[in-house]
């Protein structure tokens, strides 16, 4: 890892001051707020197939176009809203991810109503506490793991789009149900005994 500002860093986020400040300030923390992990799992989908810098970069455009990922909302968007969110420059202009976000937020408010909230049904596949691992180098890191696999397969099941097992994992790591960071990583987090 090179040092920047004297602290140590998982490679990936060496590249861009953007990255810098979204892997030292959220990436790995445990977030159990809905809303936050609604817009993490709409980001996550629409980073399919791109790099996650084009979608930080991007991110404040996505909170105005999606309603500040409020699901609710999200989930009653027109025909002509998806189309007009089509030429929005400021997001990726995928029909299919856009209208997955529409999808996915019908799906969330259900598994919210379900299970009292979509924390507590994701955090489940973790049994509710963080997963620790030990990795040297960003190469060690997995695309893709046993949970992400039941997660993403679970989720399809409740109608879900965008949610493969990649996917599912990024997911994981952005939202700290996994800690990812390498061990020579100043975010760097040990279990706790």
């Amino acid at each position: 890892m090179k040092q920047k500002s004297n602290l140590s860093r998982c490679t990936w986020a060496e590249k861009d001051p953007l990255y810098v400040d979204y892997h030292d300030r959220e990436w790995g923390k445990p977030l159990h707020d809905d809303k936050k992990l609604f817009e993490f799992l709409i980001l996550e989908g629409a980073q399919a197939g791109l790099s996650w810098i084009t979608i930080l970069k991007k991110r404040e455009n996505y909170r105005k176009a999606f309603a500040d990922f409020d699901p609710a909302i999200v989930a009653k968007f027109s025909e002509k809203k998806i189309r007009s969110l089509m030429t929005d420059e400021g997001i990726v202009r995928n029909e299919l991810k856009i209208r997955s976000a529409v999808t996915n937020a019908s799906c969330f408010l259900n598994i919210q109503k379900e299970y009292g909230s979509f924390d507590s049904f994701v955090w489940s596949f973790v049994g509710g506490k963080p997963l620790y691992n030990t990795w040297k180098n960003t190469r060690e890191v997995p695309g893709k793991t046993p949970i992400s696999d039941a997660m993403s397969k679970e989720l399809k099941k409740k109608g879900f789009k965008f949610v493969g097992s990649t996917i599912c994992y990024a997911f994981m790591q952005a939202t700290g149900m996994v800690m990812d960071h390498t061990v020579d990583c100043h975010c760097f987090v040990k279990k706790k005994s």
